[in-house]
């Protein structure tokens, strides 16, 4: 990983990603105890096309089984200093890359759920996440309360965002994590089985960057969670996430631990 001063890199990353703060329109998800981070209202998103799979690229991964593994998957294994940074995916693109780009950077590979509705209005975000080696993954189509939702409208949540994932890339993606909540219900976990993930990924560490507190209360609350087989939940279009990145990474290189897809850290 490259070396770079913590303080610098964050005044460089303020700088930068501090004019796109108003653009920001990423939201947070529930946690246990906590209140959700209200979405922007939704505009009507565009209609899906035909499979749009770049010409020679492949089906990216599909979902993977894991027979030691949980059906809601917090965590891997813990004798492995390996971290897995996963991130729930939408807002404002700019940042997305930004983000991306300072991981790639310090050699790391992360984890992205990606909102159905996202992906239609930003569809080249989908090859630009596999493209860097990192996870993509489905969170619902529109990124509502899932678990509230008769079973209908949950299976259409988990369906449409799979199937759009499926024309871009070949493939449903990696993992689904439920929207508006840290855990799915059992119905939500049955849903996403028969849509053909085989596990729910969840986490066992919320950096809470959704509340914009600050990146340096990003980066402390991280790191005060995070150890050998942790999942951690951030999210794209957030300013602080992106200032606090490289102090994270640096902190983990420090300690010994490597930030790596959550297909890597569960293999």
């Amino acid at each position: 990983m490259v070396g770079v001063t913590p303080t610098d890199r964050r005044t460089a990353l303020r700088t930068g990603t501090g004019l796109l703060t108003s653009a920001a329109l990423a939201a947070g998800c529930a946690t246990t105890g906590a209140v959700a981070h209200p979405d922007p209202t939704p505009t009507s998103p565009p209609t899906p096309t035909s499979p749009t799979v770049p010409v020679g690229a492949g089906a990216a991964p599909g979902p993977r089984h894991y027979p030691r593994a949980a059906a809601q998957i917090t965590h891997g294994p813990r004798t492995r200093p390996r971290v897995a940074l996963t991130f729930h995916g939408q807002g404002d693109p700019a940042l997305a890359r930004a983000l991306l780009d300072e991981a790639e950077r310090h050699g790391a590979r992360v984890t992205v759920l990606a909102v159905g509705t996202w992906l239609d209005e930003h569809p080249e975000m989908a090859r630009r996440i596999l493209d860097g080696g990192h996870d993509l993954g489905n969170h619902t189509r529109r990124h509502l309360g899932i678990n509230a939702m008769p079973e209908a409208a949950a299976r259409a949540e988990i369906s449409a965002c799979a199937h759009r994932l499926d024309q871009l890339t070949g493939s449903i993606g990696t993992w689904f994590r439920p929207s508006r909540a840290a855990r799915a219900s059992p119905l939500v976990t049955r849903l996403a089985r028969e849509a053909g993930y085989p596990h729910v990924l969840s986490y066992e560490v919320d950096s809470l960057d959704f509340t914009s507190p600050g990146a340096d209360t990003v980066t402390r609350t991280v790191l005060t969670g995070i150890r050998s087989g942790s999942v951690v939940s951030l999210h794209l279009g957030y300013p602080d996430t992106v200032a606090a990145l490289p102090a994270v990474l640096e902190e983990l290189d420090r300690r010994g631990l490597h930030a790596v897809t959550t297909t890597e850290l569960l293999s």
